[in-house]
Order: C-alpha cells, then sequence, then structure tokens
C-alpha cells in the first residue's frame, strides 16, 4: 500500500475510538444506544436532509456518520497508482465535518475486521487505523462503505438537539447503512417517521 493512502488514514482519531469501544452495543434507552437520525425538514445548511448512523461513547458524548452523502470520489480517484482501489466502483461517503482527511471502513460482518476496529452493531464495525482500511480495501471491499469524517457531539449535545426537534429517532438499521442508492432514503424516513410507521 502506498504511503500516501497511509498518511491519509493516519490521523489523531485515538480520543474518539477507544471511548466507543467502552460503550457495549446493545440499545437500552432512545440514546443509551446505536440509533438512526433522519434531520427533520426544518434542518437546513449542513445536515439538511441527512441520515445518520449515531451511537453513544463515553460520558455522554455520541458519534457518527452521515449515510446518504456519496462524494463524486471513488478510492481509485483517491490512489490512482493502488490497483485494489481502482476495483472499488462505489462512491466514498462523506461522514461528516470532523476528521474529513480520515478514511474509515465501515464493514457489514459478524467478525471483527481487527486492529483499532470498533463495534457499532453486532454485524457492523468501524475500522479507522490505516493497516486494517488497506487489508479491507483489498481484500473485503465487497462488505465495506468508505467514508470521509465522522461527526461528533459533545456530551448531551445530541440529546439536546432531539428534544429541539432537529432529528427524528429511529433503530438503527445495518440494512439502511448499506443500502446500495441512497436516493430517496431521507423522503422515505421523513414519512416513515412523521406517520410513526
Amino acid at each position: 500500500m502506498s504511503s500516501r493512502l497511509r498518511r491519509f488514514c493516519v490521523i489523531a482519531v485515538a480520543c474518539v475510538l477507544p471511548a466507543l469501544a467502552s460503550v457495549p452495543a446493545a440499545r437500552a434507552a432512545d440514546l443509551a444506544g446505536p440509533v438512526m437520525l433522519v434531520a427533520k425538514p426544518e434542518m437546513r445548511e449542513f445536515y439538511g436532509r441527512t441520515v445518520l448512523f449515531a451511537r453513544p461513547i463515553a460520558n455522554g458524548q455520541h458519534v457518527g456518520f452521515i449515510i446518504n452523502r456519496p462524494t463524486p470520489v471513488t478510492l481509485g480517484k483517491l490512489f490512482p497508482e493502488h490497483a485494489p482501489s481502482q476495483k472499488v466502483v462505489d462512491p466514498v461517503f462523506l461522514g461528516g465535518p470532523v476528521y474529513t482527511n480520515t478514511l474509515f471502513a465501515v464493514v457489514h460482518r459478524d467478525l471483527n475486521p481487527g486492529g483499532r476496529s470498533v463495534a457499532l452493531l453486532d454485524n457492523m464495525f468501524l475500522a479507522s487505523d490505516s493497516a486494517t482500511v488497506d487489508h479491507i480495501i483489498e481484500h473485503d471491499a465487497a462488505h465495506a462503505r468508505f467514508i470521509a469524517g465522522l461527526v461528533a457531539w459533545q456530551p448531551g449535545e445530541l440529546e439536546h438537539e432531539v428534544k429541539r426537534g432537529f432529528w427524528f429517532v429511529i433503530d438503527a438499521d445495518v440494512d439502511l447503512v448499506f443500502r446500495k442508492s441512497t436516493d430517496g432514503m431521507w423522503e422515505e424516513l421523513v414519512q416513515r417517521s412523521a406517520s410513526g410507521i
């Protein structure tokens, strides 16, 4: 793997991922476990028309990523000299406004892919270290979605946003995270959430 990819992936995420690993994946209450957040129609600017996966970490903080914002960029465009990246035709998704220079792999599988990967759900993991992301690109890209950036909420911040009516909160759904096309996803989930289905 090129040193360019390694430099791209190695960013200081050490304060987020250890805290994420220390929280069990099971959902106990609305924001006490993994959830999907659907931006309400009144939400504007960066988070307008977005759907996010979010999960609690330590001390009332949450971390997550946008699942319906594909970019025009593929791994092949990012790493033109890396043959395995050329084979990944799906776009890189914009996961959020922080750590945008870091490439993460969200993997749908039953076993942890290794490295500093952490469980998001029983069958979904977030890989951040360059060696593990490299390995996923080279050997397991069909079961992964690649994202640049995350969303991070300070203690109590997400609860405050939900109370203010920014988000519909629905059950976490791995099938939504890995849906091939995200076209119309936001509209579908707003309609479902607003009607209480």
